[in-house]
């Protein structure tokens, strides 16, 4: 688990933004998004994100209230009976994303390189489906969220980040929406992902399910 205070992120920055993930049953990798989106790949983190509002905007919308920076250490979600430790995984040498390990049990995992839950921008979290002996992984819950359910994330200073469910949404890995997931967001949000889509001819999942939640303050 890392420590100490990250500097301001909006979204995901260079060279965080320079990757291309992939969660395929259900494991993650990474590769430059300079090369094409082949089948089987997605999850992608854009190539740049929208800069923050300009202070000389005239009328600018007064945005949302947010928490200081702080490595998440325990994820809670009371609604499905989910709480994981979380390890602090970023990229690897070669550029491919470190992932929580596959079998049962396996932890979740807060991607270091978004910011922080309760920053400003979307914190993303990773997590398996399934293990390694065909039980259920740490994220098979998620799609059993409905709308007002609060997901706890316990955070290194004592603090704890609430997020409230707002929505589910499955998409194809090889036609990920990188800038819905990925980009910037005014408030503090939080996003949870996991595979989805079960081929049973092949063995392997085709899709991700990704939950989108808002910061409660």
């Amino acid at each position: 688990m890392i420590s100490g205070t990250h500097g301001h992120r909006w979204g995901l920055t260079a060279p965080a933004v320079a990757a291309l993930f992939l969660l395929a049953g259900c494991g993650y990798t990474a590769e430059p998004v300079a090369k094409p989106v082949l089948p089987g790949t997605s999850v992608t983190a854009p190539s740049a994100v929208p800069s923050p509002p300009a202070a000389g905007d005239p009328s600018p919308e007064p945005l949302p209230a947010v928490l200081p920076a702080s490595t998440p250490v325990t994820l809670d979600i009371p609604a499905i009976d989910t709480r994981s430790e979380l390890l602090s995984l970023g990229l690897r040498e070669n550029q491919t994303l470190d992932v929580p390990p596959g079998e049962p049990g396996s932890p979740a995992s807060w991607y270091n390189l978004s910011p922080t839950p309760g920053e400003r921008g979307p914190a993303v979290m990773l997590g398996h489906v399934n293990a390694t002996d065909g039980g259920e992984g740490v994220f098979a819950g998620l799609r059993e969220l409905k709308a007002g359910d609060l997901i706890n994330v316990i955070r290194e200073d004592g603090s704890t980040a609430v997020f409230e469910f707002q929505h589910g949404e499955q998409y194809l890995k090889n036609d990920f929406p990188t800038q819905t997931v990925y980009g910037n967001t005014d408030g503090s949000e939080l996003r949870l992902i996991t595979c989805d889509g079960y081929n049973p001819e092949t063995g392997a999942y085709d899709d991700n399910y990704v939950v989108y939640a808002t910061l409660v303050i």
